[in-house]
């Protein structure tokens, strides 16, 4: 969302950023520390003003979104904990543990 003004499903520029299937936890884990390092990195080099520019997204010749850029990473940043907490309501169903995110989970203590 930095380093670029918008997000189009239908472009094939856009491939990288759709989900991959990984052979091995550390395939996972390399991109997911690659994935990271991009990401400090265009953060350390963007300015306010930048984050106040509109950033869409796109999908099916559908404009779906247009937020300042700034709006658009706080709601990626709460949509992802909202699917923690989905994904958690669902392993407490199948009577599995909860793993810690923040700390201790209940199931833990």
């Amino acid at each position: 969302m930095v380093d670029r003004n918008e997000l189009n499903l239908d472009d094939s520029s856009t491939d990288e950023f759709k989900t991959k299937a990984f052979a091995t936890r550390e395939e996972l884990f390399g991109a997911m520390e690659q994935g990271s390092e991009k990401a400090r990195k265009a953060l350390q080099g963007t300015t306010e003003d930048h984050l106040m520019m509109p950033w869409r997204f796109v999908m099916g010749g559908k404009l779906l979104y247009e937020m300042p850029r700034h709006v658009m990473l706080t709601d990626a940043f709460s949509h992802l904990a909202h699917h923690r907490g989905q994904l958690t309501v669902y392993l407490r169903m199948n009577g599995v543990s909860v793993p810690a995110s923040y700390g201790p989970s209940a199931d833990e203590q």
